[in-house]
């Protein structure tokens, strides 16, 4: 079975501008059979930021990752997550519980920075730890 990773916003910022190793990162991993991944909480967050000397380039490479819509379902899901880590003392932003939701909903791996954002029991992180 492939395994399928989504990237978290400031994975793809990185990859598009060329930092921290992220593009080679990314290709090794595609060159390994890795499916790479994002969702519309991806490409808003990347568009609000993105300048119009960037769209070329930055269009591209999100056009090269599978994408993963919010259905109902997840949308609920996310809803609950955010219920959840709510009640539990936690107060989480929309995008992160839309992208968790996303990622345990589909079982893919999440590839973030930010791993204090999502503290989701079950939520699968690359590289594992």
């Amino acid at each position: 079975m492939t395994e399928t990773y989504l990237l978290d916003t400031s994975f793809i910022v990185d990859a598009i501008n060329g930092m921290d190793g992220r593009p080679e990162m990314l290709d090794r991993l595609v060159g390994e059979g890795t499916l790479l991944a994002c969702c519309y909480i991806n490409i808003t967050e990347v568009y609000m930021g993105m300048r119009a000397h960037e769209r070329e380039k930055t269009e591209s490479f999100l056009r090269s990752l599978e994408f993963y819509p919010v259905t109902w379902e997840v949308a609920r899901y996310a809803g609950e997550l955010y219920s959840q880590c709510r009640a539990g003392g936690r107060t989480l932003s929309l995008p992160d519980v839309t992208i968790a939701a996303v990622c345990l909903m589909h079982r893919l791996t999440l590839m973030t920075d930010n791993r204090r954002d999502f503290p989701m029991p079950g939520l699968q992180f690359y590289p594992a730890t």
